[in-house]
């Protein structure tokens, strides 16, 4: 979505390369009861001009394992590696699925047996949607006809939700008020989308609302990162750019643009990311101890998760320190 032609952010949804190795990771489901059957996305998509919209700590923008139907479990691939003990195809469920319901049999242990991908995956609430709105409640278990459906519809529901997180974060920042009113109406109209029937999410054309919607974020995170503090002179580019590996450590990157950046254990420690654009950077076992990421715009969970930190790592209060640093 909001990815553009550079490297990791084309990836699918912007920073979908950025969540774990392979960025179609089976993710975690640690509880999978129905939940309220809900209703079906048969209504007009554009939102009610009265309703809220999501705020970037909306909990409708984050995963309830709970109402949904194991969907990274079973809708997405993932190829044996360093993230994933063994692979799977598309549409086939994980074989730590557990058939009784929709829980990950070994949740608790997903780290020590190899499933790391798993951990670090966040579908940012597309799949509560997915099952609850988009399909009404009914599992893919008791209506295996709709199933395949389902399986094809949440990969693209995970691209937009994505989008929608970004761009709820892009309208809380003060300092892109300038750009307001094209963010509300950019997030209006996908909020919108998001809800939808089948038919009409699988029709859409992903690649053109993330052309589209990047354009805005682009401005939200030159906006951010003209501002950073202390920063004197122009604001680092590394756009794109091959970093993997890289001996950054103590580096000021105030105001650095790292958009689709690949930071695979690069060496960040002490490193200064304040007001730093990391959409779509891929920070897979990049060492943060003691950097400090206060303010970096567009930051995720998952990129945190795949990275490793310590209690000196300096993080934005949205987000939560991983467990294993």
């Amino acid at each position: 979505m909001v990815g553009s032609t550079d490297n990791a952010e084309n990836a699918g949804a912007v920073g979908v390369a950025e969540s774990s190795g392979t960025a179609k990771a089976a993710g975690t489901r640690t509880a999978g009861t129905t939940g309220n059957a809900g209703s079906p996305a048969d209504q007009p998509g554009t939102a009610a001009r009265g309703a809220a919209l999501p705020g970037p700590d909306d909990p409708a923008l984050r995963a309830d394992c709970a109402n949904c139907f194991a969907l990274c479990c079973v809708a997405l691939p993932f190829a044996a590696s360093a993230d994933f003990a063994a692979g799977k195809q598309a549409g086939r469920p994980c074989a730590n699925l557990r058939r009784d319901d929709f829980r990950c049999g070994i949740h608790t242990t997903l780290r020590e047996r190899g499933w790391s991908g798993c951990t670090v995956f966040d579908c940012h609430g597309a799949g509560q949607k997915v099952s609850q709105i988009t399909f009404g409640g009914r599992d893919w278990r008791q209506h295996p006809d709709g199933a395949r459906r389902m399986f094809e519809v949440f990969p693209v529901m995970r691209q937009l939700h994505e989008l929608l997180r970004y761009l709820a974060e892009a309208l809380a920042l003060p300092v892109t008020r300038t750009l307001h009113g094209d963010l509300r109406r950019a997030l209006r109209e996908l909020d919108g989308l998001t809800r939808r029937d089948a038919e009409t999410l699988l029709a859409t054309d992903v690649a053109a609302v993330r052309q589209e919607v990047n354009t805005l974020l682009l401005r939200a995170g030159d906006l951010v990162r003209s501002r950073a503090p202390g920063r004197g002179g122009r604001p680092r580019n590394h756009r794109g750019a091959d970093l993997a590996g890289a001996r950054l450590r103590n580096a000021d990157l105030r105001g650095a643009s790292l958009r689709g950046a690949l930071l695979i254990a690069a060496d960040l420690r002490g490193a200064d990311l304040r007001s730093a654009d990391v959409i779509g950077a891929d920070f897979r076992d990049a060492d943060l101890r003691g950097a400090d990421l206060t303010g970096a715009v567009f930051l995720t969970q998952p990129q945190l998760d795949a990275a490793r930190g310590d209690a000196a790592t300096r993080i934005p209060p949205a987000l939560r320190r991983p467990s294993h640093w």
